[in-house]
C-alpha cells in the first residue's frame, strides 16, 4: 500500500511539475510555438535535467535491445532522440545570446558541464558505437537512399571524431579536454558580452559633436536619457560606434572610442588574452588524439575545402589578386585625407572610415543620410520578404497570438505557395543590454518528417543591431544594415525551405563552408534597381528612391572592395595560424596575431589593439578553422547569381532550382554535388573577380 503511494505521489509531483514548467508539457500555442510568456529563468535547469534525464534513457533502449542493429533501431532512433533537451537547449541558447542577463549566464555556467558530459556519454559509449559501427560496416549490404547514406556516414563519423575510437586513456582525456573546451569557449563570449557593455562614452559638450548627422546625435541624447544622464552618450554596439567612427570630425574622441573597441577583454576582469591561448591549445590536443598534426587538419576534414593547404591557396590568391587595389585605395584616401586638412597626416585605423566614407561622397554624391530616407525599416521589411515572395511564391503574415521574448520582437506566419504553412519566423531589429553585437540566424525548432512522414515545420529566429527609431522618426536603415538584413534573411530562407527527413540534416546544418551561400547570394539583389525600385521610398515624401541615386549606388558598389577584401583576409589568415599551431603559443597574443596578419596589414598597427580578444566568431562561435568560409562562399555566391543575371534576377524557374537543389536539401548530400546540381558546373573564382572590379 505504501509502495502504491509511492508511486501515485511520484506521478501527481511529476505531472505538478509538467504543469508548472511549460517545457515539459505540450506547447499549447499556435504551431507549436515556444511559449515565451510562460517561460521563466528559473524553469531551465530542471528542463534540462529532466531532458539529459529522458535522452539518457532513449539512448540506453536503443544500446539495451536485444534486436540486431540496423538504421531503424539504430542510426534513425539515434538521429530522432533527445527531443526535450533539444527543445529547451535551442531556447535557452538563442536567448543567451539575445536576451541574456547574470542569471541566465550564471545557469549557462552550471549546465554547460553537464551538457558536455552527457554529450561525451553519448559519443563515448561503447555498446552504442558498436550498434552504430555494426550498421556503418554492413552498408554496402542495406539499400540506403542517398539521405539515409549521409545520415549514417555523418553518424559514424561524428562519433569516431568524438573519440569513439580511442583507448580508455584517451577517451577520459578526450573526455576531460572537450569539458574544458567547452567552459574556456562560453566564458569567452561571455567576457565579449560583459565588457562591451561596460564602455560608454558619455559628451556634454556640442562643439564635441562637429560632423555627426541629426539622427546620430538624436541617438545618443536618447541613449543618454535612458541612461539617467545628460548629454550625449555612445557605446560599443554597431548603431552607435560605427556612425560615430563614420562621421566624427574629432580624431581624438574617434581614437577614444577605436581604441575601447579594439581592446576589450585584454585586461581586468575579462581578460581573454589567456583564454584564447588554452582554447587554441586544447583544440590542438583534441586534434592530436585523433591523430592530425594541427586541429585545422581535424576540422576540415568536414568543409568543402577538405585541408588547410586549400584554404591557404584561396585567402593568398586573393590576397596577391586584391592587393594592389587596397595599397591604390589606401594611398586615394591618404592623398584626400591630406587635401581636405591641408597639413601631412599619417592616416590611422580610426580615420579610415571618416576619411573613406568623405572620399566616397566627394566621388560618388553619396552617403548613408542620403540613403537612409528610403530605408524605413518597415519598408525594407516589406521589400526583403516581397523578394521572397517573387522568387518562391511564400507568404509572411504577422500573428500577434504566437508567443515572443521581448516586446519589440515579431512573429510571423510564412506559407508556402500551396497555402500550407511552410515555418514561423521572428525578427528582433534591436540593441539591447542582454543582446550580443552582431547579427545572427538560428531556430527555436528544426524541420524534420516525423515517423509518420508527417512534415513537422521549423521556427526561425534572426537577431540584428540595428539603429532605434528616435523622436518622431522611425527606425531608418544604413545600406549596411539593410544589407546584414538581406543577409540574415537569406539564412532564415535555408532554415524556412528545409524539406528532409532527419533533424540533424536539415537546414543550415551543413558544412561551415557552404552554410553562407544562402545568405550570401542575398546581398546581391540589393543593388539591383528592378529590386530597390520595390520598396525604397522616401519615409516622408512617399517618392521612391531616384534612378540616379540607385545608380549611385551601383558606381560605388566596389569603392574600396580591395580593402574590405583585405579586411576579410586578416581575418581568415588570423584564424588559420591560430588553428595551425604545432605545440603550444610561447609569444604574447598580440605579437602572434600581428605575424599572423602582417601580410594584409595596409594601415599603421596599433598597439594594445588585439583583435582575437574579441573574436567571438572563431573562439566561441563555431567558426574555428572555418572563417574563410566567407570568402570561400563569395566565391560561390558570385557564381551563383551569375546565373540570376544571365535568367533574370526574378526568373521563378531559376530561384526554384536554387529552392530544390541548395535551400531544401540541407546537409542530405555533399555539397559540391548540390552545387554543380543547381549551376552545371563547380564554382570559378572568375565571377567574384569580375563582380569586384578586379577584372574585367
Amino acid at each position: 500500500m505504501r509502495k502504491i503511494f509511492f508511486i501515485i505521489t511520484l506521478l501527481f509531483t511529476y505531472n505538478m511539475t509538467q504543469a508548472v514548467n511549460p517545457f515539459l508539457g505540450k506547447y499549447k500555442t499556435p504551431y507549436g510555438t515556444a511559449p515565451f510568456d510562460k517561460i521563466k529563468t528559473e524553469h531551465y535547469e530542471p528542463a534540462f535535467e529532466e531532458g539529459i534525464r529522458q535522452h539518457q534513457k532513449e539512448i540506453d533502449a536503443i544500446v539495451n535491445q536485444k534486436s540486431a542493429p540496423t538504421f531503424e533501431n539504430t542510426i534513425e532512433a539515434l538521429d530522432r532522440s533527445g527531443d526535450l533537451l533539444t527543445r529547451v537547449s535551442n531556447v535557452f541558447f538563442a536567448l543567451l545570446s539575445a536576451e541574456s542577463n547574470d542569471e541566465m549566464m550564471e545557469i549557462s555556467q552550471r549546465i554547460s558541464p553537464k551538457l558536455s558530459e552527457h554529450s561525451n556519454n553519448i559519443n563515448l559509449n561503447e555498446g552504442l558505437f558498436q550498434r552504430v559501427k555494426a550498421v556503418y560496416d554492413h552498408r554496402e549490404e542495406i539499400n540506403l537512399t542517398p539521405e539515409q547514406n549521409m545520415l549514417l556516414n555523418e553518424t559514424y563519423n561524428g562519433f569516431v571524431r568524438c573519440g569513439a575510437n580511442l583507448s580508455g586513456t584517451d577517451k577520459e582525456k578526450y573526455r576531460e579536454l572537450s569539458s574544458e573546451l567547452n567552459k574556456l569557449t562560453l566564458t569567452f563570449g561571455q567576457n565579449v558580452l560583459k565588457e562591451t557593455n561596460l564602455f560608454s562614452m558619455l559628451l556634454t559638450d556640442e562643439k564635441e559633436l562637429e560632423g555627426l548627422p541629426q539622427s546620430i546625435i538624436d541617438a545618443a541624447a536618447q541613449m543618454a536619457q535612458e541612461k539617467g544622464e545628460k548629454g550625449w552618450m555612445f557605446d560599443l554596439s554597431y548603431p552607435s560606434y560605427v556612425p560615430f567612427m563614420k562621421y566624427s570630425s574629432r580624431r581624438d574622441l574617434r581614437e577614444k572610442l577605436y581604441r575601447a573597441y579594439n581592446s576589450r577583454c585584454i585586461t581586468g576582469e575579462y581578460n581573454n588574452l589567456e583564454i584564447m591561448k588554452r582554447i587554441a591549445e586544447v583544440r590542438l590536443e583534441i586534434a592530436r588524439l585523433m591523430g592530425k598534426n594541427t586541429y585545422a587538419e581535424y576540422a576540415l576534414e568536414r568543409r568543402m575545402a577538405q585541408n588547410s593547404e586549400n584554404v591557404l591557396y584561396l585567402l593568398n590568391r586573393l590576397l596577391d589578386a586584391y592587393t594592389p587595389t587596397a595599397l591604390q585605395e589606401v594611398k586615394e584616401v591618404q592623398g584626400f585625407a591630406i587635401g581636405k586638412e591641408g597639413r601631412n597626416i599619417s592616416l590611422m585605423p580610426w580615420d579610415w572610415s571618416y576619411y573613406a566614407d568623405k572620399l566616397k561622397n566627394s566621388k560618388y554624391d553619396l552617403n548613408d543620410e542620403m540613403l537612409k530616407p528610403y530605408f524605413e525599416l518597415e519598408n525594407v521589411k516589406k521589400g526583403i520578404f516581397g523578394l521572397a515572395t517573387d522568387l518562391y511564391g511564400i507568404t509572411f503574415k504577422k500573428n500577434e497570438k504566437i508567443p515572443v521574448y521581448h516586446p519589440e520582437v515579431e512573429a510571423f506566419e510564412v506559407t508556402d505557395t500551396d497555402g500550407k504553412m511552410l515555418a514561423v519566423l521572428y525578427t528582433d531589429f534591436h540593441p539591447r543590454s542582454g543582446k550580443r553585437s552582431g547579427a545572427w540566424m538560428t531556430e527555436f525548432k528544426g524541420q524534420w518528417h516525423d515517423e509518420n512522414g508527417e512534415n513537422s515545420r521549423p521556427h526561425i529566429t534572426i537577431v540584428m543591431n540595428f539603429s532605434r527609431p528616435t523622436g518622431d522618426n522611425p527606425a531608418l536603415l544604413t545600406y549596411d544594415e539593410v544589407e546584414t538584413f538581406i543577409h540574415e534573411f537569406g539564412h532564415a530562407l535555408h532554415g524556412m525551405f528545409a524539406n528532409t527527413t532527419y533533424p540533424s540534416l536539415s537546414g543550415t546544418n551543413v558544412y561551415r563552408d557552404f552554410v553562407e551561400l544562402p545568405s550570401q547570394i542575398m546581398e546581391n539583389w540589393l543593388s539591383e534597381k528592378e529590386f530597390l525600385d520595390r520598396f525604397a521610398i522616401h519615409y516622408q515624401t512617399g517618392e521612391k528612391i531616384p534612378a540616379e541615386l540607385v545608380q549611385k549606388i551601383h558606381d560605388a558598389n566596389n569603392f574600396n572592395v580591395g580593402y574590405a577584401c583585405l579586411r576579410q583576409l586578416s581575418f581568415g589568415l588570423l584564424d588559420m595560424a591560430w588553428h595551425t599551431i604545432t605545440a603550444p603559443i610561447s609569444s604574447d597574443a598580440a605579437t602572434f596575431e600581428q605575424a599572423a596578419t602582417a601580410k594584409t596589414q595596409i594601415l599603421p598597427v596599433v598597439d594594445g589593439a588585439v583583435t582575437g580578444a574579441q573574436f567571438s566568431h572563431i573562439f566561441s562561435g563555431g567558426y574555428a578553422a572555418g572563417y574563410y568560409s566567407y570568402k570561400w562562399a563569395e566565391v560561390l555566391d558570385a557564381d551563383a547569381f551569375s546565373l540570376f543575371k544571365e535568367k533574370g534576377i526574378f526568373d521563378k524557374e531559376t530561384a526554384t532550382s536554387f529552392r530544390k537543389n541548395i535551400l531544401e536539401k540541407g546537409g542530405t548530400e555533399p555539397p559540391m554535388e548540390l552545387y554543380k546540381r543547381f549551376r552545371g558546373h563547380e564554382p570559378s573564382i572568375d565571377a567574384l573577380m569580375k563582380r569586384d572590379g578586379i577584372t574585367k
